[in-house]
């Protein structure tokens, strides 16, 4: 895999992908956003994450390890920095939201997020040329939404914001765009970014299911 600006087949896919299957699209997530949503649904929600997002090593670490590529690995290595700092939000905001709230079916949701978590992590820890790649770069890129309900979550309990995630997604566009692969890394690389996507559209589909609940 090289880096070069004469290719964005793979980039505009993995993007189209972020766009129409990743946490922007996802109903629960443009809900948590707004400011008359519940605040126990936002503290699932950031219980959640943190749960999947929250320990070290992360996707972006996992995937930096695996990499051999020297510029994916010099931006996997900024990024790594980057989210550092997001896990370290994400605890911040679990530890201000309390206590998860009581949901029925408390046992089968967390082994259905503990199940994702793993998914996760054997995406971003794959031998597979391209996939830890396609994983990490959707994942940064998804993140961008992500913390639209994070930010939300702070506002609601009038904590400071932070930094906002805004240049991290736009170095990640700069890098995906750049990428110049072969045919089968470039399908490895949409591989990584449709399953990581998969795994947090289905991660909003259990939190709205929780929320439903909690509600009837």
């Amino acid at each position: 895999m090289a880096l070069d600006k004469r290719s964005a087949t793979c980039a505009e896919t993995i993007l189209r992908m972020v766009g129409t299957d990743g946490t922007a699209a996802a109903p629960h997530a443009r809900a948590l956003m707004q400011s008359s949503a519940s605040l126990r649904d936002i503290a699932d929600a950031v219980h959640a994450l943190c749960v999947i997002h929250g320990a070290f090593p992360g996707i972006v670490d996992r995937a930096c390890t695996g990499t051999l590529d020297p510029g994916a690995r010099d931006w996997l290595e900024q990024a790594a920095t980057t989210m550092s700092a997001e896990r370290a939000l994400l605890v911040r905001l679990t530890a201000a939201a309390g206590p998860l709230p009581s949901t029925p079916g408390q046992a089968a949701s967390q082994a259905a997020i503990l199940g994702q978590r793993h998914a996760l992590e054997m995406l971003a820890q794959s031998d597979r040329a391209g996939c830890a790649a396609g994983t990490a770069l959707a994942f940064v890129l998804d993140w961008a939404a992500v913390r639209g309900v994070l930010d939300g979550c702070a506002a609601r309990m009038a904590l400071p914001a932070d930094a906002p995630f805004s240049e991290a997604a736009t170095e990640a566009i700069a890098v995906l765009r750049a990428i110049v692969a072969t045919p089968s890394v470039e399908r490895a690389m949409a591989f990584g970014a449709q399953q990581m996507l998969a795994q947090h559209r289905g991660l909003w589909q259990l939190l709205e299911a929780r929320a439903a609940a909690r509600a009837g």
